[in-house]
């Protein structure tokens, strides 16, 4: 049984799964209300542990980039659980956890490539690229987004821009190879093949040392670029 908590956006929502299959999920749209009812979601979730009769085995949560507010208050309530629990901590990257059902939906197809963003204001996002069989391709990275951003990349590859921070790209890549694809939020149910990985390879966190990704920190320690 692991947990999982993602509020790296204004999404808000917890799941609980048995190795990669989902038993609980909850989830809210409704913006930033994750103070209010993270705890409500995780309660009810841990109900569903008490029916199963098994016992939680681990915590993981989005670890950003992402909103600091959000990732604040996931990272918080998933360290108290598992220093309450004695059980340990998974981060998962926010950019994986976006891709995951893209992936699932695009298959595995030759030369096509997978782009999670996430808005950093005005033209900025921060973002990572990934092969259709979910191996990272180019490694997360804040940029500036022009007419020229990722030019050699879609000269070779169809790629598949989603997330929040896609929407402003529209207007901008124009390349033939360039497709969007709408409505695409991280959300905790799409944790639980990332975390049982993490989880069957003990790649656990400091419970104690652990700080997410937050968007400012990414502002200070990756440099911004026009690629």
């Amino acid at each position: 049984m692991i947990l999982h908590i993602e509020t790296s956006t204004d999404v808000c929502s917890v799941a609980l799964s048995n190795q990669e299959k989902i038993l609980f999920k909850k989830v809210d749209y409704q913006g930033m209300n994750h103070a209010a009812l993270l705890n409500g979601f995780i309660q009810e979730a841990l109900e569903a542990t008490q029916s199963d009769k098994k016992a939680l085995k681990a915590v993981s949560v989005s670890s950003g980039p992402g909103s600091y507010t959000g990732l604040r208050i996931g990272v918080s309530t998933a360290k108290g659980l598992c220093y309450g629990l004695d059980i340990p901590l998974i981060a998962v990257s926010t950019l994986e956890i976006l891709a995951m059902p893209v992936i699932k939906q695009v298959g595995n197809e030759r030369q096509t490539l997978l782009c999670p963003m996430i808005d950093a204001r005005r033209m900025e996002v921060y973002d990572a690229f990934y092969q259709a069989d979910g191996n990272m391709y180019r490694p997360v990275s804040a940029d500036i987004i022009t007419a020229d951003s990722y030019k050699d990349i879609l000269a070779g590859h169809s790629v598949y821009f989603f997330g929040n921070g896609a929407e402003k790209c529209k207007k901008v890549l124009t390349s033939p190879h360039a497709h969007f694809i709408d409505g695409i939020v991280p959300l905790a149910e799409n944790m639980a093949e990332l975390a049982w990985k993490k989880y069957r390879d003990n790649d656990f966190e400091d419970v104690a040392y652990f700080e997410p990704f937050y968007l400012k920190e990414f502002q200070a320690t990756i440099p911004k670029k026009v690629i």
